[in-house]
């Protein structure tokens, strides 16, 4: 089923209805949400919200990808993360955002008005400990993103970065397996700390390896996803940044 994004849609049948913020959300608490949602769409390249903007909505990522990232002194930008499907932009209690939200593909919100969604994090347990979950996940992301760019080596770093890619993908291309890298493979090198030709030696590789294969520049479909997996370097399965 496609699903079509107009606040009439039922959040029962929203593609990240078990990961998103309403995840424990009951029938009746859905209905709640459902009548404070709204959606917006942002054309791949524009911004969702600048460092230090007002927060006015906090909102979940129903598809797309969107980059944080930081401004430093000099003028260079640092990306620090990305936003995948099910991700929450926002934190209650807090009036500003700390980094600059991009949509690097073009990205669909789910949003909530600020102040209504803070007094439903108050009123409805699911809801709250919803919120503290995502916060305590994301706590582990940032550790595993230490871990991922001071200890892996480039093999592991690209390894994990596909991995988690596809975990998230909630729209694979053309039937299961298939998928599209969500950065240029130069935004790829950025975000992982390696140089272009790095990243590229590397895919390459892959591809002899029979891990996975190109169609064309981004898009990509898996041929040996228990390689991958160990190719990342980690202990255990799904033991990656989300």
């Amino acid at each position: 089923m496609t699903f079509v994004f107009n606040e009439r849609e039922s959040c029962s049948k929203c593609p990240i209805r078990h990961r998103a913020v309403c995840a424990r959300c009951d029938t009746d608490e859905l209905e709640l949400l459902d009548g404070m949602k709204s959606y917006q769409t942002i054309a791949a390249g524009e911004p969702i919200i600048w460092r230090g903007d007002e927060l006015t909505h906090f909102s979940s990522v129903v598809a797309g990808i969107a980059s944080l990232s930081r401004t430093l002194e000099d003028g260079r930008i640092q990306m620090v993360g990305l936003l995948l499907p099910s991700d929450f932009i926002g934190r209650p209690g807090r009036e500003t955002v700390e980094f600059d939200v991009t949509a690097v593909s073009d990205v669909t919100l789910c949003r909530f008005e600020r102040k209504p969604f803070e007094n439903l994090v108050e009123d409805v347990p699911h809801i709250s400990q919803r919120v503290m979950e995502m916060a305590l996940d994301e706590l582990n992301a940032a550790r595993e993103w230490m871990v991922l760019l001071g200890r892996k080596t480039a093999r592991e770093k690209i390894a994990t970065f596909l991995d988690m890619v596809i975990r998230r993908d909630t729209t694979p291309l053309h039937g299961a397996g298939s998928h599209s890298l969500p950065l240029t493979r130069e935004e790829i090198a950025n975000f992982l700390g390696l140089t272009l030709e790095t990243v590229s030696r590397q895919l390459s590789a892959m591809k002899k390896e029979k891990i996975l294969t190109f169609s064309d520049r981004r898009n990509f479909t898996i041929l040996d996803l228990d390689a991958l997996q160990e190719a990342t370097g980690d202990d255990t399965d799904n033991a990656l940044i989300a």
